[in-house]
């Protein structure tokens, strides 16, 4: 039976990706030698990282604009940490929008003064703050770009001349943004690039080297970024098949491609949450993430039903995180319209049926 992955993370590849990856774990590119077995000093592996850079700065638009794309282990969690140490040397502000922003803010008060220039906590993060006072004595304002558990996603960034810092953990590479506006950026792969075990970060060079406390090497972006992402063994794997992805998305049109699918993809679930009665969502409207749908069903006696019929329909991991209940719909970059629309009609089954 075809599955219909809507896990919120690890995400779904493509199948081309998929295919390659297997193929590289046997034998990469005919050498003789597995992937993973390779040296990371190798001139294949070298090629590949040097590879996966240069296409997460070209996807973003940001080639020769002063930033450098490296690939770290640890995940977001640990850029929450990261970020603070390199760039927080007095105050910084954080929106805090969920589970993720509230982690970077515990992470960040070790560093410094934090300010919490907003928050949607009081309503259980179902919407984005708008209108917010950013003080300027800031030495950055840190935003998530899409609250994977919540379900929304921050459709227009603030206008400051304080660096902004974002984490683009679930968003990354799937909408058109000029990302010039961000000093540092970055992303776990597992939510829309790769396997876990990759972070994507892109930093602008002329941010750093301005705090006054000593950074360990492991934990100083510019170490990384003199030793073009090589500093320690990277997570081989997970950066190749990352670059495999940022290829599949290259030709198929690069972001503004994926973000017209995706688009569609958000609108036909949307639609169907706001005609269903059976169905009602939890985030805001005009806050609605176009990657992750979290709803909820209005009638409790029909849960077991349309539980049974999403099994039967091979629908996988759409159960909404604990922080909300119902249901979350995860629509990443290689989730096909075809998926979705499977969803909706067993949505719309359901309501002839209750």
């Amino acid at each position: 039976m075809k599955k219909h992955n809507f896990s919120a993370g690890p995400c779904i590849l493509p199948k081309e990706v998929m295919q390659k990856a297997s193929e590289a774990v046997v034998e990469l590119d005919g050498i003789g030698l597995s992937l993973i077995e390779i040296s990371h000093r190798s001139k294949e592996f070298v090629a590949i990282m040097e590879k996966a850079r240069s296409l997460a700065l070209e996807l973003l638009g940001l080639e020769g604009k002063g930033y450098q794309a490296l690939f770290l282990q640890g995940g977001a969690s640990m850029q929450f940490l990261m970020a603070a140490y390199n760039l927080l040397d007095k105050k910084a502000g954080y929106v805090n929008t969920g589970t993720w922003s509230q982690k970077a803010i515990k992470e960040a008060k070790l560093f410094g003064d934090i300010v919490e220039v907003a928050s949607s906590q009081a309503e259980n993060f179902n919407h984005i703050p708008k209108g917010y006072h950013i003080p300027t004595e800031l030495d950055y304002l840190h935003l998530t770009s899409n609250n994977t558990i919540f379900g929304t996603q921050i459709k227009e960034f603030p206008e400051t001349d304080v660096p902004l810092v974002c984490d683009m953990s679930s968003d990354i590479f799937s909408r058109q943004l000029d990302f010039s506006q961000f000093d540092l950026i970055y992303a776990g792969a597992q939510k829309n690039m790769g396997p876990a075990g990759a972070t994507l970060v892109v930093v602008k060079e002329d941010i750093l080297g301005k705090v006054s406390r000593k950074i360990p090497s492991m934990l100083d972006y510019a170490v990384h970024v003199s030793k073009e992402s090589m500093f320690n063994t990277p997570p081989v794997f997970a950066v190749y098949v990352s670059m495999l992805t940022m290829q599949w998305l290259k030709d198929l049109g690069g972001i503004a491609a994926i973000e017209e699918i995706n688009e569609r993809k958000a609108s036909l679930i949307y639609s169907e949450i706001e005609l269903n009665p059976v169905f009602s969502g939890f985030a805001a409207k005009e806050d609605r993430s176009t990657m992750n749908a979290t709803f909820n069903i209005t009638d409790d006696g029909l849960k077991e039903l349309f539980d049974t019929m999403c099994k039967e329909a091979g629908i996988s991991g759409i159960n909404g995180h604990r922080s909300v209940g119902g249901y979350r719909a995860s629509m990443y970059n290689a989730l096909p319209l075809e998926s979705v629309g499977v969803l909706v009609d067993i949505m719309s089954e359901l309501e002839k049926k209750g």
